[in-house]
C-alpha cells in the first residue's frame, strides 16, 4: 500500500510506499532525500495508519470465547486501517453522511483534486487544514459538490488551521467516551454516527455508529431479513462491553475477508 504525507522539503507532500517482507514491514520514502524529522514523520504515521501500537488483547480476551465470534482472535482482525492525521478522518466522515458512497468518493477526489499538493512524482496528498480554508462556501458547493456540508468545510478548516480546534488530541484525549463524543459533535456535521465512527478511529469502540448500511446487514444475518429496533442491536452486541462497536463491524463484514 502506499500513502502521501503532506511534509518534506519546502513542505512539498512526499509519498510513501509500505510493503510486507518475512513478518517485517518495509517503509520507502519515495522523491525526496528524506530526513532523520521526515523519516520519523513517516514512521509515527504509519503506526498510526495500520495501528501497529494498538493493543487489543482485552477484544480478543472477549470474542475467544465466542463461538461465532472466535475467528477474529484467530486470524488477527480488528486493526481498522485510518489516515494519517485526525482531521483527514473527520472530514473524509462529514463526506459520508446522508449520501450515496459513490458521491462520498466524488467528494473526496475533488478535495484531493482541486486542493491539494503535488509530490515530486505528481501524486496528491489529502489537502491541509490551511488549503481548506482558502476557499469559500461556493467553492465547495460548485466544484466539490460539497452540498449543505459547504459552510461547515469552510468553519471546520478555519477553526483547525487557526488552532481554534485540534483534532489530533482526541486521540490521547483523557474524557470518557461519552464526553468526548459530546466534543465531536460539536463541529458542525457530525452527529451520533460520524461521531461514533471517528470514535473508532481515536481507539474507542463503545458506539456502533449505526448507518442504513449496518442495519441491513444485521437484519439479514440476525433476524431472518426483518427490521428490529437499534435498541435490539444494541442488545445484541452489549456482552462484548467497550468492544462491541468493534464486534458488529467485523460481524457485519466478515465476507469481505474470507
Amino acid at each position: 500500500m502506499s500513502y502521501i504525507s503532506n511534509y518534506g522539503k519546502a513542505g512539498k507532500p512526499v509519498k510513501t510506499v509500505i510493503s510486507e517482507t518475512a513478518k517485517r514491514i518495509k517503509i520507502e520514502i519515495t522523491g525526496t532525500n528524506a530526513s532523520k524529522g521526515i523519516t520519523a514523520r513517516v514512521i509515527n504515521d504509519t503506526q498510526r495508519i495500520l495501528r501497529l501500537d494498538e493493543d487489543l488483547s482485552g477484544f480478543y480476551t472477549i470474542i475467544e470465547k465466542e463461538k461465532d465470534f472466535a475467528w477474529m482472535a484467530k486470524t488477527g482482525t480488528g486493526r481498522l486501517l485510518r489516515s494519517p492525521t485526525v482531521f483527514e478522518d473527520l472530514v473524509k466522515t462529514i463526506c459520508t453522511t446522508n449520501c450515496s458512497w459513490a458521491l462520498t468518493k466524488i467528494m473526496v477526489a475533488n478535495l484531493v483534486g482541486k486542493l491539494a499538493e503535488k509530490t515530486a512524482g505528481g501524486e496528491k496528498a489529502f489537502p491541509t487544514a490551511e488549503a481548506m480554508a482558502g476557499v469559500d462556501e461556493e467553492f465547495y458547493r460548485r466544484e466539490i459538490r460539497a452540498g449543505y456540508r459547504s459552510p461547515y468545510f469552510v468553519e471546520l478548516a478555519e477553526s483547525v488551521s487557526s488552532g481554534t480546534l485540534d483534532p489530533e488530541k482526541w486521540l490521547t484525549s483523557e474524557l470518557s467516551t461519552e464526553e468526548l463524543k459530546k466534543e465531536m459533535k460539536k463541529v458542525k456535521g457530525v452527529g451520533d454516527y460520524a461521531a461514533e465512527n471517528l470514535l473508532k478511529l481515536v481507539g474507542r469502540y463503545d458506539g456502533l455508529a449505526l448507518d442504513s448500511w449496518l442495519r441491513s446487514e444485521f437484519y439479514k444475518k440476525h433476524f431472518k431479513d426483518e427490521k428490529c429496533s437499534d435498541g435490539q442491536i444494541e442488545q445484541h452486541y452489549e456482552r462484548f462491553g467497550e468492544w462491541k462497536g468493534m464486534a458488529m463491524w467485523f460481524d457485519m463484514s466478515r465476507r469481505w475477508l474470507h
